[in-house]
């Protein structure tokens, strides 16, 4: 190349991602939130890659959305050629923005798809058991009728899904000691494979009406957001568990809180909110039908560092000139090839170099 690659970065996972990368002819640059927003342009302008900041991360910070991957950023970051999210989803990044500019967007699904299918799956058990309920009874005081108390099996109840990607997929297979009925809810997602999964694929409405558990695995898209609104709570049943890992913005939460004050569902577990993290007074918070955690569902140790590896591997394979193995808009590929060369110098190839070796 006859430019150095330059990979600006807010944080990683893990710190092995540096480590990796530390021994590639990438310049790394960590952009600092908390300085002042002359620094941060000053790093990013002529940025070859980003990292791209969290939506939480950039919530606790004055104009903090200037670092999402967005119009503003795009125009003021020409020499831009590839953005990437933490982990699976990408509401971070502007992708018909990017692909205008001829940047490429990725992602980082799958290296933390155990760490969220297991939460997910610990949140419906949680309210099943009603372990937090009971957990927040016994600290308040003697229990009295233990009756009050009583939960209910997974085992033989109907489980919907909505998304069968990585997350929603490993949930299938997490579920299947319990013998439950599994519905999906996924367009991109044909009959035959569904079933390769273990699951039967139906319609939204179908699903919220069948479904005892309603799991929200999918990401957010112009697609998927207000997905859930006061006509899907209706419409499932007053014993149902409706549960998400997905992102705040899918499910109308004015709308869901309704649905569990007046008992038309019997209660949430909720990792993802509209604002993130989520006020102390959000009305949701207050319910002892909810069971709520700060997005939490994918970081463990495991998946923090299995994604900061996935993410070096990702950003090496990137500057190598090779496709990216998670490129979320493949159309961008001959312009990206064009704006490669002019500004690194040599010209992508349409193959997977780390593969190849």
């Amino acid at each position: 190349m006859t430019t150095r690659p330059r990979l600006v970065y807010e944080r990683w996972t893990d710190q092995v991602a540096g480590d990796i990368l530390a021994g590639a002819d990438i310049e790394l640059v960590k952009l600092d939130l908390r300085a002042s927003a002359e620094q941060g342009w000053a790093a990013l302008e002529s940025a070859h890659g980003y990292q791209v900041a969290t939506r939480t991360d950039v919530a606790s910070i004055d104009d903090g959305a200037q670092w999402l991957a967005g119009p503003t950023l795009v125009d003021r970051c020409p020499q831009l050629l590839a953005v990437c999210s933490a982990g699976a989803g990408y509401d971070v990044i502007d992708v018909a923005t990017c692909t205008r500019a001829g940047v490429a967007v990725c992602n980082n699904s799958g290296p933390g798809a155990e760490a969220v299918a297991e939460h997910a799956l610990g949140l419906m058990l949680d309210l099943a058991k009603k372990i937090t309920a009971a957990d927040r009874a016994l600290r308040s005081g003697p229990i009295g009728d233990r009756l009050v108390l009583r939960g209910t099996q997974l085992f033989g109840k109907t489980l919907g899904v909505v998304g069968l990607g990585a997350i929603g997929g490993r949930l299938v297979e997490l579920c299947a000691p319990f013998g439950m009925d599994v519905l999906v809810f996924d367009p991109y997602v044909d009959d035959a494979t569904a079933r390769g999964r273990g699951a039967v694929r139906v319609g939204l409405s179908e699903l919220v009406e069948r479904s005892d558990f309603v799991q929200v695995t999918c990401p957010l898209t112009a697609e998927t957001r207000g997905l859930f609104g006061r006509a899907e709570f209706a419409a499932m049943k007053p014993t149902v568990y409706f549960i998400t890992t997905a992102r705040g913005p899918v499910h109308d939460e004015e709308a869901l809180y309704d649905a569990l004050v007046s008992g038309s569902i019997a209660g949430a577990g909720l990792d993802v909110f509209h604002e993130e993290p989520p006020r102390h007074d959000n009305p949701l918070l207050r319910l002892d039908n909810v069971v709520a955690t700060p997005h939490v569902a994918g970081i463990t140790v495991e998946a923090a560092r299995d994604i900061a590896v996935a993410t070096a591997s990702q950003w090496q394979t990137i500057f190598a000139g090779a496709i990216p193995p998670r490129l979320l808009n493949p159309e961008v590929w001959p312009r990206y090839c064009d704006r490669f060369e002019e500004i690194l110098g040599v010209r992508p190839t349409a193959r997977d170099t780390a593969a190849a070796e």
